[in-house]
């Protein structure tokens, strides 16, 4: 491995700005990474090696010319596969959109390429987010760095494998349940869920409106920082963006870095402490509580009644959402067409395609949403959740009345083995039981890794009000000022 895929986005950055070394030796160190391990971890569905030294060169190009870059420039970058990047293929990990390329960029994707960040390629993901393990993808699963046979976590295991595999030092990831933080958790890296509308939706391929959120995957939590700053803020091509700047998370994770948190409330959440979670994920969890409150935190008890339903109301929202969105995928106008033979309806066409082309948790899912939308069923189904949800928005906002931020587990338990829970979705869908209500609330979250369990790691999470952003952002620095980061076994 070389040296230099070794380093934080921070130390690249600086290296690159400094003249020590070029956007295109780091870009080259990172690609020969790729294709050294990637056979093994399967973390990336493209790599876009013309693409990437070509945006390098302008990064050192613009160096030799005297011109100020920006924190991350020349610093390599993994993309989630569920964004638009324009020329380069967008599959969602789907069957249904093998080979489009976009014909135009995310907004975040813009603002990577603005910021003169290098995109390496693609990481692959569940098919349309739709998933806890990246086991789901059409383009089979995604390994786990610490343990090949285990999975990375999900929908974006892709991003968080290629961080841990020191394949990349920053990556894109969306959050709609915990597709940024389980992951995160799981592979010993750190995952940011940013406030809803804090990061544009513009290019991101829909699962569920109301909850997709993209957000940055970094190995530190100033990496992360660093990366939110860049991709975050208003875009008005996005009816749901906020439209105000996005908190100095970067300040805040300096200051965090301090190991200072004295005059910070913090609350356990108390139904993500009993039952549910490996012994060895909460002896990790109590061992972080004890740390955060030795650097000058205070640490109560906070109850939050209605998380308990967060898992059935999401499963009924996202859903939901889900089938309304994906109705688009019709076989007519972009990505698969199958059976358009010249003696068939459309209607057999576009069945025939969504057959081929859609995985069996989409057709699940989209079963499920669109039975929960029918006549006689919406107000039972989907109203009711919806009504959960906003119980669950109350208790946020009556505990960050009392607390500046909440910490939990991340995920009930460690990287299970690839194929254990495929059989049992409601198995599987547990790895979201502790991240699902932050989706709900709109609120900001991180999981920052803070000990191991059977030598795999674990994270904890902290939570905060919505745009607050920099609470947690501080929080998690501290822990990792004591914990460290976390090292693989050697691929």
């Amino acid at each position: 491995m070389s040296d230099l895929t070794k380093l934080t986005a921070t130390e690249i950055a600086g290296l690159v700005a400094s003249g020590e070394t070029s956007a295109v030796e780091v870009t080259q160190a990172h690609l020969g990474r790729i294709a050294a391990v990637d056979d093994r971890v399967h973390a990336f569905l493209h790599v876009d090696t013309e693409g990437a030294l070509a945006a390098a060169r302008a990064v050192d190009e613009r160096r030799a010319a005297g011109e100020e870059l920006g924190p991350l420039a020349g610093v390599p970058v993994a993309v989630k596969d569920v964004l638009t990047t324009k020329g380069v293929p967008t599959t969602v990990g789907s069957k249904i959109l093998e080979g489009w390329r976009p014909p135009y960029d995310a907004t975040i994707v813009q603002r990577l390429r603005a910021a003169g960040t290098v995109m390496l390629g693609k990481t692959n993901m569940d098919e349309f987010a739709m998933g806890s393990s990246t086991e789901y993808s059409a383009y089979g699963p995604t390994h786990n760095p610490w343990d090949l046979d285990r999975i990375p976590g999900g929908s974006g295991g892709g991003s968080a494998a290629a961080l841990a595999a020191y394949e990349a030092p920053l990556a894109i990831g969306s959050d709609t349940g915990g597709s940024i933080r389980q992951p995160g958790a799981v592979t010993g890296t750190v995952g940011a869920k940013p406030t809803y509308g804090g990061t544009s939706r513009y290019g991101l391929v829909a699962f569920s409106s109301s909850l997709d959120t993209p957000g940055p995957c970094a190995r530190t939590v100033l990496d992360a920082a660093l990366l939110h700053q860049v991709i975050g803020g208003h875009d008005p091509r996005d009816s749901t963006s906020i439209p105000a700047p996005v908190p100095d998370v970067v300040a805040a994770a300096k200051l965090g870095a301090t190991g200072d948190l004295t005059g910070v409330k913090l609350g356990i959440v108390t139904e993500f402490t009993g039952e549910g979670a490996e012994p060895g994920v909460m002896a990790a969890f109590r061992e972080s509580v004890d740390t955060l409150a030795k650097l000058g935190a205070e640490i109560v008890e906070v109850s939050c009644p209605h998380f308990r339903y967060a898992l059935p109301a999401y499963y009924l929202i996202a859903p939901s959402e889900c089938s309304s969105n994906l109705a688009r995928f019709d076989g007519v106008r972009f990505g698969l067409r199958v059976g358009d033979d010249g003696n068939r309806s459309l209607e057999e066409v576009m069945s025939l395609t969504r057959e081929a082309g859609f995985g069996a948790e989409v057709k699940r899912r989209i079963m499920i949403g669109t039975y929960a939308l029918s006549s006689g069923y919406y107000d039972a189904y989907y109203g009711q959740a919806q009504k959960v949800r906003t119980l669950i928005t109350r208790d946020f906002t009556a505990a960050f009345e009392r607390v500046d931020a909440l910490i939990s587990p991340t995920t009930p338990f460690v990287a299970f083995p690839i194929g254990a829970r495929t059989s049992d979705p409601y198995q599987m869908y547990l790895a979201d039981l502790f991240t699902i209500p932050t989706n709900l609330y709109g609120g900001p979250g991180i999981s920052v890794p803070c000990g191991l369990s059977d030598g795999l790691p674990v994270g904890l999470q902290v939570m905060a009000p919505t745009m607050a952003d920099d609470r947690m952002y501080r929080v998690a620095a501290a822990l990792e000022s004591v914990v460290g980061t976390f090292t693989p076994p050697a691929l």
